[in-house]
């Protein structure tokens, strides 16, 4: 998904400094200590199948297709067995399952002949799996393996540019520079932190920005305004 210049950056020469980072993060983890992907699974190949189906479609819509599909088949042995079009049964209600489905068929058949079916824990063999681009490797080696890594999406380009914490023009301008900025303490969990963010106060239109914990750090400059109080009946 190219998510590139969709989001008006932070004031110019306004980019968060390192103690607001800090504190960012530590109000971030007070609020959610234990973040994780939406994304239902239980083993890195679940994880992957799931990754690779949410590519525009969403986690809830993804989770309603492996609900049915996993207990039918949950490794590459089982869904090669399950075949192309059976595949497509469980998924077609996901956007573009076609595509998908040919990519997850190919991908079982390179994990089967090339890693005993185990998913690699690897970024050049990840991107090298049919349909897997860097911030799908970025997203399994986070959140399967705990690697410190940063999978940009339309959220956290969003939130990245809107709060000054890592303003950029391209998707890997951002990743770059958060995983420079971003505090090592934080690292591993800060992609789930980021995109739950994004995706439930920081969204695309008409952000919470009156309930965000970190209003008063972020740099947005069309910051939505707190709704104005009722005037009590004394006053009236």
């Amino acid at each position: 998904m190219n998510v590139a210049q969709t989001t008006p950056p932070a004031r110019r020469g306004s980019t968060m400094r390192k103690p607001e980072i800090q504190e960012m993060f530590e109000r971030l983890r007070e609020l959610n200590p234990h973040p994780t992907t939406e994304l239902e699974y239980t083993t890195p190949f679940e994880l992957l199948i799931a990754v690779l189906l949410s590519a525009q479609a969403t986690d809830v819509g993804v989770n309603k297709a492996t609900r049915k599909l996993y207990p039918v088949a949950n490794t590459p042995r089982d869904i090669l067995d399950l075949g192309e079009e059976g595949l497509k049964r469980y998924i077609a209600t996901i956007g573009l399952f076609n595509a998908k489905a040919k990519n997850v068929i190919a991908t079982c058949r390179i994990l089967l002949e090339q890693y005993g079916g185990e998913v690699p824990h690897d970024r050049a063999a990840l991107e090298a799996l049919p349909g897997v681009g860097r911030k799908t490797a970025n997203v399994v080696l986070n959140t399967a393996f705990g690697e410190p890594t940063m999978a940009v999406d339309t959220h956290i380009f969003r939130v990245a540019n809107r709060t000054g914490l890592a303003p950029g023009k391209d998707v890997r301008v951002v990743e770059d520079k958060l995983v420079k900025v971003i505090p090592a303490q934080f690292l591993d969990d800060a992609h789930h932190w980021l995109i739950l963010h994004g995706r439930y106060v920081c969204k695309a239109r008409k952000p919470d920005c009156p309930g965000c914990v970190i209003h008063d750090l972020c740099r947005y400059r069309d910051k939505t305004p707190a709704p104005a109080e009722r005037p009590s009946a004394s006053t009236r």
